[in-house]
């Protein structure tokens, strides 16, 4: 399976960092070795003095899918999901200015919390689905797919003139406002509506 990220697709987030908006969506990938095993804590990489928190909604892709219209996306996936992106903001910000792939920032082992899934059909539209992330209990991120710069159909779609999805790829769909640095003893919680699908302990 393989793991494909969507940057900029929350115009606040995109002012938080600063960056310029996109005219199409902003694709990276995360290799298998990224996934924190269940219920392993996220360790603090030594590279990074900055590792920054970002909730996103995730799409389970459920069959092989090329060249999918944008009409039929629906048909490859039947469950959301909720987890995080790991991302070395300083590690970033010195590629960036260089003109550099993200990678190191993005990919790092470790670097990709994957929670539970809930099946589609417990949403009445998956163009409004609330989020929210707390650190130690306290709300840092939230969000609502209706903010989306591309809805998680036209992202389907526009993956796949790219790359083939195929059967457990899961699709990070972006990060809304509210990304900061995480610290040795966090608690990180997420949550779709009331229900909560993930928790990681930072080392």
């Amino acid at each position: 399976m393989k793991i494909i990220c969507i940057g900029r697709n929350y115009v606040n987030h995109i002012e938080e960092l600063k960056n310029e908006r996109p005219d199409e969506p902003v694709i990276f990938l995360k290799p298998d070795t990224a996934i924190v095993p269940k219920k392993f804590p996220f360790f603090i990489p030594a590279f990074s003095n900055e590792i920054h928190h970002e909730v996103e909604i995730l799409v389970k892709i459920n069959k092989v899918g090329k060249y999918i219209d944008t009409k039929f996306a629906h048909k490859y996936y039947d469950e959301i999901g909720l987890g995080i992106d790991f991302t070395a903001r300083d590690v970033q910000n010195t590629l960036k200015e260089k003109g550099l792939p993200w990678e190191k920032a993005k990919a790092f082992d470790g670097s990709a919390v994957i929670g539970d899934f809930l099946p589609k059909n417990d949403f009445s539209s998956v163009e409004n689905i609330n989020f929210e992330l707390t650190n130690n209990g306290k709300t840092v991120q939230t969000g609502n797919t209706s903010h989306m710069l591309w809805k998680i159909d036209e992202i389907i779609s526009y993956v796949s003139q790219y790359f083939t999805l195929k059967k457990g790829d899961i699709i990070f769909t972006g990060t809304p406002e509210g990304v900061a640095k995480v610290a040795p003893n966090d608690v990180l919680e997420g949550f779709i509506d009331d229900k909560k699908l993930l928790r990681i302990h930072i080392k």
